[in-house]
């Protein structure tokens, strides 16, 4: 057990929050604010960026009430997996369409883990693609294509 008296991941998450917050916020001052009655385009994510402030300040000070553990080893294979996922997703949705793109994407996800195995990866992305085809296109009846202008189909 660590004689620290603060949580450093306290202090990192808090941070992190803290500076994301400021970057969006100081992004949103050229947008014009209004009122409550009448919001206008930075309105929302100025509301956003100052909620998630507060919740970074909570954060950062809360980590100097605990004693906390030494900051772990940092899950490369997960960040360099993840993070991509949802970009590859939003660059590629509309030329390939909703199905390969949520396919592909769901396969690159699942590599963050060192435990997936490639069969085990494959259900998985059959499964979700399925899912979440079923649930936007059917049941909800968002109007997206299928698959895209990419494709030779």
């Amino acid at each position: 057990m660590s004689n620290q008296n603060t949580d450093t991941t306290e202090v990192a998450a808090g941070v992190m929050l803290i500076l994301i917050a400021v970057f969006f916020g100081w992004q949103t001052l050229d947008l014009e604010v209004g009122t409550s009655l009448r919001m206008g385009p930075g309105y929302f994510p100025m509301i956003l960026s100052g909620l998630l402030l507060i919740l970074g300040i909570i954060v950062l000070l809360s980590a100097f009430r605990q004693k906390g553990e030494p900051f772990g080893r940092v899950a490369w294979r997960g960040l360099l997996f993840i993070l991509p996922a949802p970009v590859f997703f939003g660059l590629t949705v509309r030329g390939l369409g909703f199905v390969p793109s949520l396919f592909i994407t769901t396969l690159i996800a699942a590599q963050a883990s060192v435990k997936m195995r490639p069969l085990p990866a494959l259900i998985l992305a059959v499964a979700v693609t399925v899912f979440s085809t079923f649930v936007f296109s059917y049941a909800l009846g968002l109007p997206f294509r299928r698959f895209g202008p990419w494709l030779p189909l």
